[in-house]
């Protein structure tokens, strides 16, 4: 149990440090444009996977509750508006929108976050992998955060160690499975390979599980770290892993300061009523919005 007191704090409706200035960069109109909140983990997938991609968009912070309603019925973050249409059309939902950049990239940049479409089971693992990350690894940080007895912390610690334990077996059988058993006879044979299997394989690049799951990583090396006393898992190649999603530009570039995740989770780490959509779902045992 976290030795700090619920100050009241609540979240910020403004992004700090590379955050800061990346929302400033993209300011200008385009024929997209991302509503999120900067503390919103799914928001921050889009976020990232926009700027891996080399997708042009314009952020907006929600600043006007209509204009997110007209994108997410739920009032859910994150959502889109796509001004090429007349009158301009919408989507929601993080996973959908991951896909719907994936596609337009694939006409436009040429940038990819999946193995090529040539190796379906390469592909299909790592749509395993992601599965996993959305019904397990996800809800069980909310768990986590929001416990309040000792015992139940415990429970729910070994819960999400136990997720992310799951989640290091579905990369390394993408790794055996492709890259092992490939028949590899090199470096760059291996490279080729190993495209679209993100960060796990050393001298990869950011690839779709690494970012469904990087802003859940990140959170946890800091906000369950202050609030539940968390440490990651140790282990070389985990630890190099985590390093290698830590610093990629693309990630880099949507993350604030690490005292505004601090305070904007406060109110999930007190559990407080009404905190969002995610935390009343796991409160009641549903599943998440």
């Amino acid at each position: 149990m976290s030795n700090t007191k619920d100050s009241g704090k609540t979240y910020h409706d403004k992004p700090t440090g590379e955050a800061l200035k990346t929302a400033n960069e993209h300011q200008e109109p385009q024929d997209i444009t991302l509503f999120g909140s900067w503390f919103c983990p799914f928001v921050q997938r889009v976020w990232v996977s926009a700027e891996y991609l080399g997708i042009d968009y314009k952020v907006d912070p929600y600043a006007k509750p209509q204009d997110l309603l007209e994108v997410s019925p739920k009032g859910l973050v994150p959502g889109l508006k796509l001004h090429k249409y007349n009158p301009p059309r919408a989507l929601n939902e993080s996973t959908v929108i991951l896909e719907y950049l994936e596609d337009l990239a694939a006409g436009s940049t040429k940038r990819s976050l999946l193995p090529p479409s040539t190796h379906p089971y390469a592909r299909a693992l790592v749509r395993l992998q992601c599965d996993h990350v959305n019904r397990a690894l996800v809800p069980a940080f909310y768990r986590y955060l929001q416990a309040q007895d000792a015992e139940a912390q415990i429970k729910a610690g070994k819960e999400f160690n136990d997720a992310l334990y799951t989640l290091t077996e579905l990369l390394e059988r993408a790794e055996r499975d492709i890259i092992g058993g490939g028949g590899a006879a090199n470096e760059g044979e291996k490279r080729a390979l190993g495209v679209g299997l993100g960060l796990w394989t050393e001298g990869g690049d950011l690839g779709l599980t690494d970012v469904m799951v990087a802003p859940w990583i990140y959170r946890a090396g800091n906000v369950l770290k202050h609030y539940r006393g968390f440490v990651l898992p140790p282990g070389k190649k985990f630890e190099a892993w985590v390093e290698r999603l830590s610093n990629h530009p693309a990630f880099k570039a949507t993350c604030s300061d690490e005292q505004m995740y601090l305070e904007s989770y406060e109110r999930y780490a007190y559990n407080r009523p009404n905190t969002s959509q995610v935390a009343n779902a796991i409160n009641s045992g549903r599943s998440l919005p």
